[in-house]
């Protein structure tokens, strides 16, 4: 595991501001899909349309400029997230999971979107679907 560790309290302290942090990678992530899509078809209707001729300018650069700027602006969103020590599992819904420590056992402590607050834990080889309630403190 790596060297930040999180307590219950560290955990849910940070949540708000990741919380503000996962909604714009979300929407960056719905608006990159979009434009995504509609340069494909607008390429392939272009290919299509004007395949064998010789070629002038590329009347896609633009597009593809827009997209790969989206798409490092969505790599350093998800970089933030482990520069504050937590691993981002998902996007969609968010899931993210906080490295800690519990009885000398490393585990991790996970939130998913729509949860009010961090309240659970699983074994690092566990996953989602071995989830327990976190011990009160």
């Amino acid at each position: 595991m790596g060297n930040r560790t999180f307590t219950l309290a560290e955990a849910n302290e940070l949540l708000p501001q990741l919380k503000v942090d996962l909604k714009q990678l979300q929407q960056l992530k719905g608006e990159f899909e979009s434009r995504y899509v509609d340069y494909h078809k607008e390429k392939a209707a272009y290919e299509q349309a004007f395949a064998g001729l010789p070629g002038g300018k590329d009347p896609f650069f633009e597009q593809e400029s827009q997209l790969e700027f989206m798409k490092m602006e969505a790599d350093l969103l998800i970089d933030n997230f482990a520069r504050k020590g937590v691993l981002l599992k998902m996007v969609t819904p968010g899931l993210i999971d906080f490295p800690a420590v519990l009885d000398g056992e490393d585990i991790l402590i996970c939130w998913k979107e729509g949860e009010a607050h961090v309240s659970h834990y699983h074994g690092l080889h566990d996953g989602f679907n071995g989830r327990k309630p976190f011990p009160q403190e």
